[in-house]
């Protein structure tokens, strides 16, 4: 009984709260990737974009009132929700709304992260929830929100704040935190260049996951106030929170796995390497994140397409691939695929060998080619006979190498017209 009483509490925090997930950064460490689509947009996983993850999260948690904050390069973006997230019942409360820049409340598009929101005061308030829970749009993790709600109101905080560690020489890209032994927050200081250290262990920083949670009220008084502060940047890692952690009751949430005993898993994909990283990592026999999780999964929307399919078994012209993950649509004829990921409907022609890669929909390798550490946007089409990860000073003459020698092939850089926006 008492197991039952605490999820239906829990059930009734998710259903009176609004989620607002900030779908309109950049994203420009992503160099080219992010030249024609927002970062939220970007494909991960096979089949997936990374706006799935906290979309998916909200749905399982129960949270079914979303607002997506757009602005950036955004129409891959709002395409994909209007195909795969349309489906909430409006007769139930339930909803995914695309919230656009609109100069709601002065002549200005958003100007940081705090002001998107409070360029949205009034939705905020039409729609009446007890909670706002703002969301990042662009970081891969599997998370019950719930939790993280029922201790925000156990411990009676003005906001909480979701935390993992990281090792500290990585912390500077983030908001980290100091708390006390009770997890107050005691400091916040966003992306420092000398980041404080975890008790205890010198070498982890405690890092903001860009996740929290508000009382909507409190929320829409200390927006109305930082909107009229003018040297403020109106960002929630800059102002919001530093300043309700020196006024106010602020509590960090470790975000942890209980089976394992430690940090959750928790990706930021800022940068091309670690955009690759995480996506290969999910090759491995058992990676971290399980994305074939039923009790949790990730709901997207994807083009229907026919069966992967391997052709050809003539000695060294067979169709093979080997540690890798191959979505639907795919046609390796005669080629070889090794730790690779393909996205859908990608074709390898015959002879070509991919290896350590990353390739986005709609993606075609043709003959004799050789491709080796790379991510190969959607849309591009490799001529016969081309070199890809073997040659680094010409990789840099034609392509984007990132700092971990991974090189990034757009269709733009081969001056081909882009065919598909994905």
């Amino acid at each position: 009984m008492i197991e039952q009483a605490s999820q239906r509490f829990v059930s009734l925090m998710t259903r009176d709260t609004l989620a607002l997930v900030l779908a309109g950064g950049k994203g420009t460490r992503l160099g080219a990737l992010t030249q024609r689509r927002v970062k939220p947009a970007v494909p991960f996983g096979g089949r997936f974009r990374l706006i799935d993850f906290p979309l998916s999260n909200c749905v399982n948690s129960g949270i079914r009132r979303i607002g997506v904050l757009t602005q950036y390069k955004a129409h891959s973006l709002i395409t994909h929700i209007r195909q795969g997230w349309s489906s909430f019942r409006a007769d139930f409360g339930e909803f995914v709304e695309l919230l656009p820049a609109q100069q709601r409340t002065g002549e200005s598009w958003y100007s940081g992260t705090a002001d998107a929101v409070h360029q949205n005061a009034d939705i905020i308030r039409a729609h009446d929830s007890r909670f706002v829970l703002v969301l990042g749009g662009d970081h891969v993790y599997k998370m019950d929100y719930g939790a993280l709600l029922g201790m925000h109101v156990q411990r009676g905080a003005d906001v909480t704040v979701a935390c993992v560690p990281v090792p500290r020489e990585q912390a500077c890209a983030f908001g980290v935190m100091q708390v006390d032994a009770d997890g107050r927050v005691t400091g916040f200081v966003e992306k420092p260049r000398e980041p404080p250290p975890m008790p205890g262990n010198p070498d982890l920083a405690l890092a903001s996951m860009g996740i929290y949670v508000f009382d909507s009220d409190y929320l829409l008084a200390r927006l109305d106030e930082d909107a009229a502060r003018s040297e403020s940047h109106h960002d929630f890692g800059r102002d919001l929170i530093p300043r309700a952690v020196a006024h106010d009751t602020v509590y960090a949430y470790a975000f942890r796995d209980a089976a394992r005993d430690g940090p959750a898993y928790w990706r930021d994909v800022g940068d091309l390497d670690a955009y690759w990283s995480a996506n290969l990592e999910l090759l491995d026999i058992e990676p971290e994140l399980n994305l074939y999780d039923r009790q949790w999964p990730i709901w997207t929307w994807q083009e229907q397409t026919p069966p992967a399919k391997f052709v050809l078994d003539d000695g060294d012209r067979c169709g093979r691939a080997v540690s890798s993950m191959v979505a639907g649509g795919c046609i390796i004829s005669g080629a070889l695929v090794r730790h690779s990921l393909l996205f859908s409907s990608v074709i390898v022609d015959e002879g070509s060998t991919v290896e350590d890669s990353v390739v986005l929909p709609e993606a075609r390798i043709g003959r004799d080619c050789k491709v080796r550490r790379a991510i190969l946007d959607s849309g591009v089409h490799l001529p016969a006979g081309t070199t890809i990860g073997v040659d680094a000073d010409q990789d840099s003459a034609r392509f984007e190498v990132s700092a971990g020698g991974v090189v990034l092939v757009t269709a733009d850089m081969l001056g081909q017209r882009v065919r598909y926006d994905g």
